[in-house]
């Protein structure tokens, strides 16, 4: 038998724990351990299959994929209490994944490699109840998180502050003046 270097079985070591975590403890690991989170109400693979359909919907090159998978995660909690929504989120996911396996010879949305080809599946679903639902909640989901703010460049509530007049209501550094 050839040798093993211990570079190849940690690696082949690694990937098999966070593959058997994914399954056994409902825990969803996203690419090179960057994010995770708990599934308890819903299939592991419905969470992980909602933050990049959250990206898709919502794309912002400069995010990390741990901001889309916050931003999903309370739908786990809020399953657990709400069958409907339970019923809409692992129904929609399969959606996703019967257009994925149907179109582009995929067995999940998560295997297109493609973000045009993804984008394509969102639109044809982007009338259903599932995917409104998602990207109505996204709005909130994401831009209501004070970390992505400095991102946007939006410096927060100014009330508390006199009012935007006198913080920046006239700082318009980013228009271009040529």
């Amino acid at each position: 038998t050839p040798p093993v270097s211990r570079r190849t079985f940690l690696a082949a070591s690694g990937a098999s724990a966070v593959g058997i975590a994914a399954v056994s403890g409902g825990m969803v690991v996203g690419a090179e351990g960057a994010w995770a989170i708990t599934a308890t109400n819903l299939k592991p693979e419905t969470m992980e299959t909602l933050v990049p359909m959250a990206r898709d919907v919502n794309p912002h090159d400069r995010l990390a994929d741990r901001f889309y998978a916050a931003a999903v995660a309370p739908y786990d909690e809020a399953a657990g209490a709400d069958a409907g929504l339970k019923s809409l989120l692992e129904d929609g996911v399969a959606a996703l994944d019967d257009t994925a396996a149907g179109r582009y010879d995929r067995a999940r949305y998560v295997e297109v490699n493609g973000e045009l080809d993804r984008v394509a599946i969102l639109r044809d679903m982007q009338s259903t109840p599932f995917f409104q639902k998602v990207r109505g909640d996204l709005i909130t989901g994401l831009y209501n998180n004070k970390e992505l703010w400095p991102k946007f460049g939006y410096e927060g509530s100014s009330a508390e502050y006199g009012g935007y007049i006198d913080r920046g209501f006239d700082d318009i550094d980013w228009l271009d003046q040529a």
